[in-house]
């Protein structure tokens, strides 16, 4: 099976990659040519592409919040969040998500980590992330502060509206539950920029390789509906079958599956 990737599309792929490259540290590869401009991306092991949407493609919702539908992060693993943190905020152009200037520590109900969220200049969200000592899941146990500070890319989530609806859809396709949280309190208002925050968290997996999947499941404030615009910039694809064919989970999110998913 297949690790998991990722295609984030982008009205200027070149600028973005640049970007992911020198604030993030991703190795960046030769560039397809046409109308489709394709470029490579890759952080440790995990592998991201970043394809040229059309012309007319729908912009990033400007207005977009941790609990919009459309809604999915890439996790970065941090060894070292605070060296992570200072190199992203030497690069200009992305905008936070997280309050407070700085990580959130979350409480051990929550994880325990240390997290970070933010936007790249096309309005895509990420996250930092640095797991707390003795829990550092195996996939990443063998990275030290020397081979950071970011080191790979732990797991994707999204927001969900209908938490059973989705567990259900994404059990179908070999999916099953590796952890679940209910997260709330002051450490992930400031985490999520946002107020009064309770949400659900499923982790899913389909094997050992990372990354993995989270489901987000919204209950304060609400999850906001509204259509992923097809093949717009927040159109981001989960890709589990590099021949497969591209479908959409219950609330549009695009997932490439193979013939039997």
């Amino acid at each position: 099976m297949s690790p998991i990737r990722f295609v984030l599309r982008s009205a200027d792929p070149q600028r973005l990659a640049t970007f992911y490259r020198d604030a993030l540290g991703f190795s960046v590869g030769d560039a397809t040519t046409g109308p489709s401009r394709t470029i490579p991306l890759r952080l440790g092991a995990q592998q991201v592409e970043i394809v040229a949407v059309p012309p007319d493609a729908a912009p990033y919702p400007a207005d977009s919040t941790s609990n919009d539908s459309w809604f999915q992060h890439l996790a970065l693993v941090a060894t070292d969040i605070g060296a992570a943190h200072e190199r992203l905020a030497a690069i200009p152009g992305w905008t936070p998500i997280s309050t407070g200037g700085g990580p959130v520590l979350l409480p051990p109900s929550s994880g325990g980590v240390r997290a970070f969220k933010f936007r790249d200049p096309d309005g895509h969200p990420l996250e930092l992330l640095e797991f707390p000592p003795g829990k550092i899941p195996a996939a990443w146990s063998r990275f030290g502060r020397g081979d950071g500070p970011l080191v790979g890319i732990d797991h994707s989530a999204l927001v969900v509206s209908n938490l059973a609806a989705s567990l259900d859809y994404y059990g179908k396709l070999g999916f099953l539950v590796l952890a679940e949280s209910e997260n709330a309190g002051p450490e992930q208002d400031a985490l999520d920029g946002a107020v009064s925050v309770a949400v659900s968290v499923r982790a899913l997996s389909r094997s050992d390789v990372p990354p993995h999947l989270e489901l987000l499941a919204y209950r304060e404030p609400p999850v906001r509906r509204g259509p992923i615009e097809p093949d717009g910039v927040a159109d981001t694809r989960t890709v589990l079958d590099e021949a497969g064919a591209c479908v959409r989970d219950p609330d549009g999110h695009a997932v490439m599956v193979g013939p039997g998913g």
